[in-house]
C-alpha cells in the first residue's frame, strides 16, 4: 500500500513540476513578447479559394513555438475586415508572397486543400 502512495505522490510531484515551468514559461518576456494588434486569424475552408489583401508596409510579426517552429503573422484584408494569415516560414507559399510581394503584388487567391497534417496552400492566378 505505501508503494501505491509513494507512485502516487512521485507521479503528483513530476506533474507539478512541468506545471510550474510552464507557468514560468507563460510569464516570461519570450512568450508575451508579441505587442502586435490584436486580430481576428483568417480561417480558410477546404476546396475553396479565398482572396487576401496583404500589407507589405512592415515586416511581418512572428511567433516561435518551444519546438523551434516559426510562424509569420501577416496582416491581411479579407473581405473588407482586417485580419492575420499565420503561416510557417518552412511553407513553400510563403516563400511565393515574399517574392510576389517583392514584384509588387499585394492581392492573393489561396487555395486550402486537406485537412490537419495534410493541409496544403496554393496561391492561384
Amino acid at each position: 500500500m505505501q508503494n501505491e502512495e509513494q507512485k502516487q505522490t512521485e507521479q503528483q510531484n513530476i506533474n507539478k513540476n512541468w506545471l510550474e515551468e510552464e507557468a514560468d514559461a507563460l510569464n516570461s518576456s519570450a512568450s508575451s513578447s508579441f505587442d502586435g494588434e490584436m486580430l481576428p486569424a483568417l480561417k480558410l475552408e477546404e476546396k475553396k479559394i479565398t482572396e487576401i489583401e496583404i500589407d507589405f508596409n512592415k515586416s511581418f510579426d512572428e511567433w516561435k513555438s518551444p519546438e523551434g517552429a516559426i510562424k509569420k503573422i501577416i496582416p491581411i484584408l479579407h473581405n473588407g475586415e482586417k485580419k492575420v494569415f499565420w503561416i510557417n516560414v518552412r511553407n513553400p507559399v510563403y516563400k511565393e508572397i515574399i517574392q510576389k510581394g517583392r514584384n509588387g503584388q499585394t492581392k492573393f487567391k489561396i487555395l486550402r486543400t486537406g485537412q490537419q497534417k495534410n493541409t496544403r496552400y496554393n496561391l492561384v492566378d
